[in-house]
C-alpha cells in the first residue's frame, strides 16, 4: 500500500513538473508564445514610435475643380484639406461599375464642372483604402489599386459620381450609390473660392500657381541611430554578428545569414534577409501590411510618412515611405539619402528595408516664410529642363542638407518624372 502511494505521489510530481515547465515556455492559453519563430516580427529596441496603417495612407495633394477651367490645390495639414478629407472618409461608396478612361473627355470635365481630386501617389490597394473610407466590399473592386479618386457633379444632375482611376492603365470604377449631395460638393468645393488659383495649360499635364506659394524655411534637431541600436533591432542575436569593412568605405556586419551595411558618409544603412523562407500567400495590401509592422517592430517612425509606393512585380513587392513635413515631402537626393524608408518584401516577408540612421526631433527653429515662383516665372524655369525629363507632376518640396547639430529644410518645386523619381526644381 505504502509503495503505492509513494508511486503515485512520484507520478503526480512529475506531471505537475512537466505542466509547469510548459507554462513557462508556452504561457498560458490565449497569450503570446515565450517561444517565437525566427521569421516572425518580434518587438525589439525602441528607438523611434509605432505607426496605425490609417496614419500612412492619405491623399498626397488634393485638387479643386470650380467649373470655369479654375482651379486649387490643398496640401495635407491645410485646414481645407483636412476639412475636405474628413467629411470624405465619414461618406459611404457602394455598387462598383467598371468603365474606360479613354470613353470621357476629361478636359471638359475638369474645366467646367464642380469637383474634387484626391491624389494617392503611385497607387494604394483598395483593401488598405477601405482602412481609412467607408468602401464597401465589391469582388470587382477590391483587387485593384488605386492612384486617384474624383468626386464631382456636373450641372443639371441630381447625383455625384465617383470615380476611382486604377493603377492598370485605362480602367476607372465608378460607385453607382454614394453618400454625397450635389450641395455637399459644392460646399467643399467653396473651400477652395480664394485659394492660390492654379491653371493646366494644354502643353503639360499638371497644375500650375498663378501666384507663389509660401512655405517656411527651418531647421530641424536632429539625431542619430547608432550602429549598435540597429544591431539590436535587426539582429536576434546581435553577439554572433561580425564586421567586415568594404573598401569603399562602408561596413557590412552579418550573422552568416542576414546583413547589415552601413554607409557612414550618408547615415544610411541596408538591412538584407535573402534566407528569409516565403510565408505563404500575398498580395499588395498584405505585403503594405507587413511591411509597416516590421517598421513598427524593427526601429519605428521618426517623422510623419506617406505610402508613396506599392509595386506589386512576379516574386516581390517594393513599398517605399515619403518623410513629409508641414505636409510637403521631403526629398531624397543622390547627394544626401535622407526622407524615404523601402521595403522588399517576398510573401509577406521582408528581405530587404533600407533608411537614414539620422532622425528629426519636433522642435523647429530658424524659421522664415519664403514664396516659391509662380507663373510665366515658373514656366520658364520648367522649360530650361532638359527635353528628355518627362514631367508627370509638380510638387513643393523640401530639400535636406545637414547643418551644425540639425537638418536644415529648403523650400523648392520638385518635378515628378516619369521613372517615379522627385528631382528638385534648380
Amino acid at each position: 500500500m505504502k509503495e503505492r502511494l509513494k508511486t503515485g505521489l512520484l507520478t503526480a510530481l512529475v506531471l505537475g513538473s512537466l505542466l509547469q515547465s510548459y507554462f513557462l515556455i508556452y504561457r498560458l492559453p490565449g497569450s503570446d508564445s515565450v517561444v517565437q519563430s525566427e521569421n516572425s516580427y518580434i518587438k525589439t529596441e525602441d528607438m523611434g514610435p509605432e505607426e496605425k496603417t490609417e496614419n500612412l495612407i492619405y491623399p498626397k495633394k488634393m485638387i479643386i475643380h470650380l467649373s470655369g477651367n479654375k482651379h486649387t490645390v490643398f496640401y495635407p495639414g491645410q485646414m481645407f484639406y483636412d476639412l475636405i478629407y474628413n467629411r470624405v472618409k465619414g461618406r459611404t461608396f457602394e455598387s462598383f461599375q467598371r468603365r474606360t478612361v479613354s470613353n470621357m473627355d476629361w478636359s471638359k470635365l475638369r474645366s467646367e464642372s464642380k469637383g474634387i481630386e484626391l491624389n494617392f501617389d503611385s497607387g494604394i490597394p483598395v483593401t488598405l483604402l477601405q482602412r481609412v473610407m467607408q468602401i464597401s466590399p465589391d469582388s470587382l473592386f477590391e483587387g485593384e489599386s488605386i492612384h486617384k479618386m474624383w468626386l464631382y457633379s456636373i450641372e443639371g444632375e441630381p447625383m455625384v459620381h465617383a470615380l476611382f482611376f486604377s493603377t492598370e492603365g485605362n480602367v476607372v470604377y465608378e460607385a453607382a450609390q454614394v453618400d454625397l449631395t450635389v450641395q455637399d460638393i459644392q460646399q467643399l468645393v467653396d473651400f477652395g473660392m480664394d485659394w492660390t488659383p492654379y491653371t493646366m495649360d494644354n502643353e503639360v499635364s499638371y497644375y500650375i500657381p498663378e501666384k507663389p506659394v509660401r512655405m517656411v524655411s527651418l531647421e530641424l534637431p536632429t539625431g542619430m541611430y547608432t550602429v549598435e541600436q540597429m544591431q539590436r533591432s535587426l539582429f536576434f542575436d546581435p553577439s554572433i554578428t561580425r564586421n567586415i569593412r568594404e573598401r569603399d568605405g562602408s561596413e557590412i556586419y552579418t550573422d552568416s545569414k542576414r546583413s547589415l551595411q552601413v554607409d557612414q558618409g550618408q547615415h544610411w544603412i541596408n538591412y538584407t534577409d535573402p534566407a528569409a523562407p516565403p510565408s505563404g500567400e500575398s498580395s499588395p495590401g498584405k505585403d503594405v501590411l507587413s511591411a509597416i509592422n516590421f517598421v513598427n517592430q524593427h526601429g519605428g517612425w521618426n517623422g510623419s510618412y506617406l505610402l508613396s509606393e506599392s509595386q506589386d512585380t512576379e516574386d516581390r513587392t517594393l513599398v517605399e515611405f515619403q518623410q513629409y513635413h508641414r505636409g510637403y515631402p521631403i526629398l531624397n537626393t543622390l547627394g544626401f539619402n535622407y526622407g524615404l524608408m523601402k521595403l522588399e518584401l517576398q510573401k509577406g516577408t521582408v528581405t530587404s528595408y533600407e533608411r537614414s540612421l539620422l532622425y528629426v526631433e519636433t522642435e523647429e527653429r530658424q524659421k522664415k516664410m519664403v514664396n516659391l515662383p509662380a507663373g510665366d516665372k515658373l514656366r520658364k524655369k520648367l522649360k530650361e529642363l532638359p527635353e528628355e525629363f518627362k514631367i508627370l507632376d509638380l510638387q513643393p518640396a523640401y530639400l535636406p542638407s545637414q547643418v551644425e547639430g540639425g537638418l536644415k529644410l529648403t523650400p523648392v518645386w520638385a518635378v515628378l518624372l516619369q521613372n517615379g523619381t522627385l528631382k528638385p526644381l534648380e
